[in-house]
């Protein structure tokens, strides 16, 4: 992702999410501007995910639980997280990412 930035001449300022985690309010104001169900935030291929086996648990768990869950541990949170404006984008899909930032 940075390196597609960097190719299109997009200024940004970098944060390191598992040096410094969101927190729980910026979360849940991200994953509403993004639109996307809240499992999707989640960094399902991550270490942490299957060792926790979050995909056994998430279906029982409360949305506040899931987004305190999301705030404890920035390895739990899909990157990259691109919070443009009133716009978010979880992960990196050049097609998405072209047509918000292009």
């Amino acid at each position: 992702a940075k390196k597609w930035l960097d190719a299109h001449g997009v200024t940004y300022d970098a944060r390191h999410i598992i040096d410094e985690q969101p927190t729980e309010t910026e979360i849940r104001k991200w994953h509403q501007a993004s639109g996307l169900p809240l499992k999707k935030w989640f960094n399902t291929s991550g270490v942490l995910y299957k060792e926790m086996e979050l995909s056994k648990k998430l279906g029982t768990m409360s949305q506040d639980e899931q987004y305190a869950l999301l705030a404890s541990n920035g390895k739990l949170i899909k990157r990259p997280v691109l919070v443009h404006g009133d716009h978010v984008l979880v992960g990196f899909k050049e097609e998405e990412w072209a047509s918000l930032l292009g």
